[in-house]
């Protein structure tokens, strides 16, 4: 275990490096909000750093590179082009308010040193999964097939927002169709999914102890940065959405109840 926990201290400058990057184009631009564009970014980052330093590449990292490649990329570029040019998040102008003057400055570890730091943290798994050894197993195959969900269940989503945001006659209402029928968070459940789905891979390589990655990634989807944070106000800023959340399920899919 010794040389694993290494590889991914090891990993933590290139983490860093990035939520720098990051944050100077942030700045340039006048929108910390662009830090979500990164946020799956960081895990392939260190998923490629992971898979270049260690001794493994056998099936189950290769396996591991391919889950999160696909789930980064699809999520970073859709996040690109729906708030490359958008103005900046409220959550993000709540935190600029809070901080200024020197936000810009402050951002760096505010945003996206936290970030950073928080990303390295859940990659532990992913550094266990791609140096291990060994033929693939049950659990690789259920981690697969998890993961394989999680990413269809968090496209097709997103994929329904977008369309919904796009037709006019949306303008005031709540979005309540599809898989946000059954869950207001369906693309947080996507992304719990696959990170559950790295787990597991880990898991069938022994890495038990990683279980504080998912655990921290649930933590933060459903009372830090996700859930709690997003509907803090929403029903202000949005009238119907207090009866949308009598009867939907918060995060995990379930079916409608009565208002």
């Amino acid at each position: 275990m010794t040389s694993v926990v290494t590889l991914w201290l090891a990993a933590l400058p290139v983490f860093l490096g990035l939520g720098l990057v990051a944050w100077a184009i942030a700045t340039a631009r006048r929108n910390a909000g662009l830090v979500d564009i990164f946020w799956s970014l960081f895990f392939l980052a260190g998923a490629a750093i992971y898979a270049a330093v260690s001794a493994g590449q056998g099936a189950r990292a290769w396996l591991v590179l391919a889950i999160v490649a696909i789930w980064s990329l699809r999520l970073a570029v859709h996040l690109a082009l729906r708030n490359w040019n958008a103005p900046e998040d409220h959550r993000y102008r709540a935190i600029r308010a809070r901080n200024e003057p020197g936000f810009a400055w402050k951002s760096l570890y505010l945003v996206f040193g936290m970030q950073a730091v928080l990303a390295w943290l859940i990659s532990a798994p992913l550094a266990v999964a791609i140096d291990a050894q060994g033929p693939l197993g049950a659990l690789d195959v259920v981690g697969a097939a998890l993961a394989v969900f999680g990413i269809a269940f968090e496209t097709l989503a997103d994929a329904q927002l977008a369309r919904f945001k796009a037709d006019p006659a949306s303008a005031g209402r709540v979005m309540d169709r599809g898989l946000w029928r059954y869950t207001r968070h369906p693309n947080y459940f996507g992304e719990f999914c696959v990170c559950g789905a790295v787990y597991a891979i880990a898991l069938s390589a022994g890495a038990w102890w990683t279980l504080f990655s998912p655990l921290l990634m649930t933590v933060l989807l459903l009372k830090v940065s996700g859930v709690a944070l997003l509907e803090k106000d929403i029903g202000e800023r949005r009238p119907g959405y207090r009866d949308y959340a009598a009867r939907t399920n918060a995060f995990f899919p379930g079916p409608p109840r009565s208002a």
